[in-house]
């Protein structure tokens, strides 16, 4: 009996200790147990929209689908993280040769680099956006 209370003594101390080891930054207890506060990220500054699509077209199209009178919309910052999101349009043609018209993108730019695209849907915004050629 006697070792089944020390088994028990020790787990909850165990166990009590251990919790010490989440403490998050406004907890009471000394400095060093407790976490560091999230640094916050400074937003990245606007980028050049028409220069990254311009540099980076493949990312955006596909180069088979030889896109012509590609234009581009002024960048929101991105909700959900630092980079920016941009409408991009151009007329392409599909793999078989036939013209697709007017399509539009909407693509994700993370530190001067499009890391993300995808077809804009009607609920999105660029149906209201302004657009520049490039």
């Amino acid at each position: 009996m006697l070792r089944i209370v020390a088994h028990v003594a020790v787990i909850a101390g165990a166990l009590a200790l251990g919790a010490c080891g989440f403490a998050d930054s406004r907890a009471p207890v000394p400095e060093f147990m407790r976490l560091k506060e999230a640094e916050q990220q400074q937003p990245e500054p606007p980028p050049d929209v028409k220069r990254v699509v311009r540099e980076q077209i493949d990312a955006v199209f596909l180069n088979t689908s030889y896109p012509r009178e590609v234009h581009v919309a002024p960048p929101h910052h991105e909700v959900r993280g630092p980079g920016w999101t941009a409408c991009v349009r151009a007329q392409l043609t599909s793999a078989t040769g036939s013209a697709l018209g007017l399509q539009t993108y909407i693509v994700t730019i993370t530190g001067g680099k499009v890391v993300d695209r995808r077809r804009a849907e009607a609920d999105d915004i660029c149906g209201s956006e302004t657009y520049e050629p490039i």
